[in-house]
This record gives structure tokens, C-alpha cells and sequence, in this order.
């Protein structure tokens, strides 16, 4: 008999087997006045999808209200939050941003164009197995939710993130395969083709990444065909929605006035084209204005205006499809004039210009103890450090705009991470260097792939400021237009093929291979040889970027900066920390008082010692020495006498540790008593000549 819930509807549930484990779908369980719930489990993780839709379109909105949020809970992992001040979950962690844009990104270009209904989505994980992420089980959720409200959603949507374990392809890998793992790849789409991928990865080849995307598709079916059977057991029932999309005739006018205005006349470099194109629609509106009269004109401006963009759109893929030329007359595989500088801020640790046609990006690196880095609480592990920074920061006047300044949205969030990622394959270790690293892109103008600007003027400021890159990396933005079956690839995109075309593809790298991939679909679904290709063509645009980045700076400056911040480390016995610590942090605070370095400890007895000051670095470095050196036999000490016995006396080697010199061992001649030699308190250097089973030290000052 099946189970009831309150409002005496029936619970329906679907099982399938993704990946090795049983995936169930269950609605009408909880969420009873939503348009659309769904529970998702897989193995002991559970999140709640749930989807609301609007009655009406919202009027005078030129772009569709989705939003869609992923939602962390501390209590699904059996956490309660480390920070010592707020227990309760606030505002949404990067991390948890950044799934929210993963979720997004496959299921934004699935509804058609002109929907104007407000749609929200979210995506709540309750329980959370800790041997893999909960990411792609939200995802799953999120897409079923909505493929049962009825919106004219072209879902549904299921995502796989894959590692490679041991040579071979593997989904929710746990956190040490994917430590471990040259790949770090999701891969998300519908039944007939992917509409998303994003990597991390350890110098990849294209070929390694387009098998990962292959044995992904197939293995995520299993979850689309579970939400098709899920609808059409709950029989979902369509909803009524207009779209918001220019009247016909209004097209056909604006098509009318910009013909022999557009094509040839447009093709111009940048910024004299946006120029142009700024100025043309000016004159058009002023023209439909007088023609329509001003006072009809205001309601119908907006829609007259979106047909304006749409015919601009239409021009530029007829000139890529006919022509084989874009917009600012490039050829397809053309890439914008380059140009980079280093050490343009006297002040800061490193920093670089990159630009790349009207694209510009300033990067600012700065250094310090590894003490600096960002500690990171999470539902899904335990806390960690975040060594490597990398924040993207993109204001209004950087397109032309009056926008107010406010905190990094989405957007900025996700292209630092971008960023970000695509360096950290290449960083030093910690224990090659011991410093904490923030790198700031302060986007100076957009035109299209900021992203990846901040990518190579990250890699350039970091080789200013003296950090040693296993392997410089370059990024690219490759596009892509589809004229029915045919692609036509582009290369280094600018904004008018990106609103334009068919897919937005940025690639990061080394010569060796990719460290991070971001790959958005604005068609439904492409197919597995179309993305092959386009990985395969952006391996020279790179090679081209990162030789004129090398021009600039060939490799690491070989000093820091006079201002940065100097580092020496020393590994001792971590049975010895508690001797630098002291009691209640006595024995540290006074080195750092008496020296004015800062000292950081690690657990594993990496300790490292900072100051502007090469001789406080010193001062502390001895002294920490002295604390946790180990007594070895055949080395001289200097060491004050602190008692004298008759058969000889004892000498204080190191911080509490003592050694006896017998009195045969004072001197070559014959010494009559001890005192005849040696007083306490003073000063002398001794040799280990010998330590017994019960850890007693011989000491001589024979030969010294």
C-alpha cells in the first residue's frame, strides 16, 4: 500500500542505479505548498530540490528571473559551524556560490528565449554522506523539481563529477581520490548532449579531458531517464506562459532601417566598432521616435530596442557564416593584439597589466607568513587553509556604466575561482615556499574573457613577485556558431560574438596541458565531437598568448620585492614544538618580543620565521635551534659551567640539556683538581665525545 502524506496525496518514488549506487526520487513526501518538490537520495546523502513559478511575467524585465541557490546546512555533515562567534548558517560561503553557479549554468539556457515568469530553485542538502560531494546530487534534485512545475523547462539535467583514479574514470570520487587525482572534471547536460563542463586539472591533455567528457554522458543518463520516468508518473501538467519577444513587425522595421548599415560598415576594431554601434543605436531610436511619435514611442521602446540587438546578433553570425570574417574583421582562429607589462606599482610585492584588444587586467600579488591564510569552514570537511587567494574585481566603469560599488557577486566570485584554479597546479609547495599568497585582478576595461585576463596577469604578477611557478599558464576564451550542423570555432572571443554565438569555452594551461576548463552551452545540448574539436583548437591560441607573455617576464624574478616580507623555515622533531611553544606560550612570545619576527608552527614541525629584518630572521632561527637541536656526538658547543664536582664538571650545552667533562678529559697535562681549570659560570667550548644507553654526554675540552 503506498504511503499517504497529509494532504492524502499518494508518495511516488523512482529508483534507478547511477555510478554503482541506488538513486531514489520521492515527491509528495515534503514541500506540500511549492509548485514542485522532490527528496533525492543517494547513499546517505539527501537534499531537497524545490522549485516555485510565478502566475504572471513580470513586466518592463528585459532578462529571465531564475534564480537558483544551493543551500549548505552544517547539520547534514553532524557539524556545528567552527567560527567561535556565528553558529547559525548566513550568508551563502563561496563554495556554496560557486555550486549555485554550477547548477545554474546547465539548466539557465534550457528555457526559451523571452520567458519572463519568476522562477526560483533551491537546493537544500539535509544529510550528507562524507565519502563524496553533494554537489551533483542538488543538481539532480534542482532539475527534477523543476522538470515537475510545468514551466516550459527543456530538462531535465543530470551532472557527474569525475576524477581519474588509478588510470580510469571515476564518479563521486571521495575527497583523498580527488586529492590525488590529476582530474577534477563536471560534466553536466541533458539526454541528447552537454550543456556545461568545468575542470580543475593537473597539466591534462586535451585527449585525457574529451574521453572524460564521453564516459560522463554515458554514465549520467541513468538520472535524466529517473526524472522522465518521475514526471510521467506524477503526470505533470503543462503550464500557460507567453513570452516577451519582439512583435514581428517590430523586427521587420528595425531589420528594414540597419540594412546597409551592418555588415561591412561594422566590421571595425575595437572600441571603434562598440562605438559605432553605440552611436547607431542612438540614431535609431531617434529616428523610430519621430517616425512612431515620442509620446507612443516611450512604451515600445524597450521592445524596439531588443529587436535592435537581436538584428546586431543576426549581422555577426552572418558574417562568421558567409563571410568566415567577426565582427572587428578578425579571421576565425585571429587572435586580439597583445600586450603586457610587469612592475608597474612600486610599492606593492608584484604586480602585472595584461591586455588583450580593449580587455585589460591589473594584477596586485602580495605575500606573507603562511599564518595569513584563509581558514575555511565547511559542511563538507573539516576546517582548512586556504594558502592561495585569488580575487577578481570588475566596477562599472570597466563597460561604460554608473553602477553603484557594492560586495563581489557571483560573477566576480566565479571568475577569481576561475582564476584561481588554473594556477594552483603550478604553485610552489609550503615548504619551497613558505608564504601565503593573495593575487588581485582589478579588471581595467571589458570587452569580453576578463577571466582568463586575470589569468595570465595573475601568472605575470606572481613571476614579478618572485614566486617560483613550476610552469607559466595562459588562458584563452574559445566560441563557437552553429549554422545547422556546421561549427565554426572562434577563437580569443570578444562581448559581440559572445551574446551572439552558441557557446562560451575558456581554456587554461601550460605548454605541458589544461589546468582548468569552463565551458557553458547556450544551444540544448552539444554534440561530444563538436567539444572535442574546440579543446583541440584552443591549444594554439594558447601557445600564441603564452609566448607574448613570456616576452614580458621570462621566468621568476630570482629576489622578492625589497618590501615583501622574508621568510626562512626550519623543520624540527614535533615531539620538540612544545619546547618553542613553552608553558601557556611563554617561550614563543618572547622570541617574537625580543626579535620582532613572527613565527608560525605547523603540526608536522615546519616552523617558519618572517620579518623585513635578515638579522631578527637569524636571531629567531638560532634561537629555535637551541631549543630543539639534537645533541651530536664530534660537534663543539659553547656552554657555561654550572656546577664542579671533584671528578669534574657539568656543562650546560643547550636550553636543558647538561654534559659532564671528567676531569682527564680538561687538559692534555695532568690537572690536580677541577677548580684549577674551570669556574661556574664561565664560558668555554666543549666537544661531544660520547653519548652512553641513558642518554648521559661526554663532554671534552681537549683539541678545543
Amino acid at each position: 500500500m503506498a504511503t499517504i502524506n497529509p494532504y492524502g496525496k499518494n508518495i511516488i518514488k523512482v529508483e534507478t542505479q547511477l555510478a554503482g549506487k541506488t538513486l531514489t526520487l520521492e515527491v509528495n513526501r515534503v514541500g506540500f505548498r511549492t509548485s514542485a518538490s522532490v527528496l533525492v537520495t543517494y547513499g546517505e546523502t539527501v537534499v531537497l530540490g524545490t522549485a516555485m513559478v510565478s502566475k504572471k511575467s513580470v513586466s518592463g524585465m528585459d532578462y529571465f528571473p531564475l534564480s537558483i541557490d544551493y543551500e549548505e546546512k552544517f547539520y547534514a555533515s553532524g557539524k556545528i559551524s567552527g567560527s567561535r562567534f556565528v553558529k547559525r548558517e548566513g550568508r551563502p560561503s563561496d563554495e556554496a556560490i560557486l555550486i549555485g553557479r554550477l547548477i545554474d549554468r546547465p539548466i539557465r539556457p534550457l528555457f526559451p528565449k523571452g520567458y519572463r515568469q519568476e522562477v526560483q530553485t533551491v537546493a537544500t542538502v539535509l544529510s550528507m554522506d562524507p565519502t563524496f560531494r553533494p554537489d551533483m546530487v542538488a543538481m539532480i534534485a534542482a532539475s527534477a523539481a523543476l522538470s515537475l512545475t510545468g514551466a516550459p523547462f527543456d530538462g531535465p539535467v543530470a551532472g557527474l563529477r569525475v576524477a581519474l583514479v588509478d588510470g580510469e574514470f571515476k564518479a563521486f570520487a571521495s575527497a583523498e581520490e580527488r586529492e590525488n587525482s590529476d582530474l577534477d572534471l563536471v560534466v553536466a547536460g541533458i539526454a541528447s548532449g552537454i550543456t556545461m563542463v568545468e575542470a580543475g586539472a593537473n597539466e591534462v591533455s586535451e585527449d585525457v579531458v574529451a574521453d572524460a567528457l564521453t564516459w560522463a554522458y554515458e554514465a549520467y543518463q541513468p538520472a535524466i531517464a529517473a526524472q522522465l520516468e518521475l514526471a510521467e508518473k506524477v503526470g505533470v501538467v503543462a503550464l500557460a506562459y507567453e513570452l516577451i519577444l519582439p512583435d514581428e513587425a517590430i523586427q521587420k522595421a528595425v531589420d528594414a532601417w540597419v540594412e546597409g548599415k551592418l555588415g561591412e560598415d561594422l566590421r571595425l576594431p575595437y572600441p571603434e566598432r562598440n562605438e559605432l554601434v553605440s552611436t547607431l543605436r542612438d540614431q535609431f531610436h531617434a529616428a523610430t521616435a519621430e517616425r512612431v511619435g515620442a509620446e507612443d514611442y516611450k512604451a515600445l521602446r524597450a521592445e524596439y530596442d531588443e529587436a535592435f540587438t537581436s538584428a546586431l546578433h543576426s549581422d555577426v553570425r552572418k558574417g562568421i557564416v558567409e563571410h568566415k570574417l567577426r565582427p572587428d574583421g578578425r579571421q576565425l582562429d585571429e587572435i586580439r593584439p597583445l600586450s603586457s607589462e610587469v612592475g608597474v606599482l612600486p610599492r606593492t610585492h608584484g604586480s602585472s597589466i595584461f591586455t588583450r584588444g580593449i580587455t585589460q587586467g591589473l594584477n596586485i600579488v602580495t605575500l606573507a607568513p603562511l599564518s595569513y591564510s584563509q581558514m575555511v569552514d565547511s559542511m563538507e570537511q573539516n576546517d582548512y587553509l586556504r594558502r592561495y587567494m585569488h580575487h577578481y574585481n570588475a566596477p562599472g566603469y570597466t563597460v561604460g556604466e554608473v553602477r553603484r560599488l557594492s560586495g563581489p557577486g557571483r560573477r566576480e566570485i566565479g571568475h577569481g575561482y576561475l582564476a584561481e584554479r588554473a594556477i594552483i597546479p603550478v604553485l610552489p609547495t609550503e615548504e619551497e615556499f613558505p608564504y601565503a599568497i593573495r593575487s588581485v585582478t582589478e579588471i581595467m576595461s571589458q570587452n569580453g574573457s576578463t577571466s582568463m585576463a586575470a589569468t595570465c596577469s595573475s601568472v605575470l604578477a606572481l613571476m614579478d613577485a618572485g614566486v617560483p611557478l613550476k610552469a607559466p599558464v595562459s588562458g584563452i576564451a574559445m566560441g563557437l556558431m552553429l549554422d545547422g550542423d556546421t561549427p565554426y570555432v572562434l577563437t580569443d572571443i570578444a562581448d559581440a560574438e559572445d551574446f551572439a554565438g552558441d557557446m562560451d569555452f575558456k581554456v587554461t594551461g601550460t605548454a605541458k596541458g589544461i589546468t582548468a576548463i569552463q565551458m557553458d552551452m547556450k544551444v540544448h545540448g552539444l554534440p561530444l565531437d563538436i567539444l572535442r574539436q574546440a579543446l583541440t583548437a584552443s591549444k594554439p591560441g594558447r601557445a600564441f598568448i603564452l609566448k607574448s607573455m613570456l616576452e614580458t617576464l621570462a621566468q621568476p624574478r630570482e629576489k622578492l620585492s625589497k618590501y615583501a616580507p622574508r621568510i626562512e623555515k626550519i623543520k624540527i622533531n614535533p615531539d620538540k614544538i612544545g619546547a618553542v611553544i613553552g608553558k601557556g606560550g611563554e617561550t614563543i612570545n618572547r622570541i617574537t618580543s625580543e626579535t620582532g619576527a613572527q613565527i608560525d608552527i605547523k603540526e608536522d614541525g615546519l616552523i617558519t620565521v618572517a620579518a623585513v629584518d635578515a638579522a631578527a630572521i637569524e636571531k629567531a632561527l638560532n634561537w629555535i635551534r637551541g631549543l630543539t637541536e639534537e645533541p651530536e656526538v664530534g660537534t663543539i658547543y659553547e656552554g657555561k659551567v654550572v656546577s664542579i664536582k671533584d671528578f669534574g664538571a657539568f656543562i650546560n650545552i643547550m636550553p636543558g640539556i647538561d654534559g659532564m667533562v671528567h676531569i682527564s678529559e680538561l687538559s692534555h697535562d695532568r690537572v690536580g683538581q677541577v677548580s684549577d681549570v674551570l669556574t661556574e659560570g664561565q664560558i668555554v667550548k666543549a666537544r661531544l665525545i660520547g653519548i652512553d644507553d641513558r642518554g648521559r654526554l661526554s663532554l671534552s675540552l681537549k683539541d678545543v
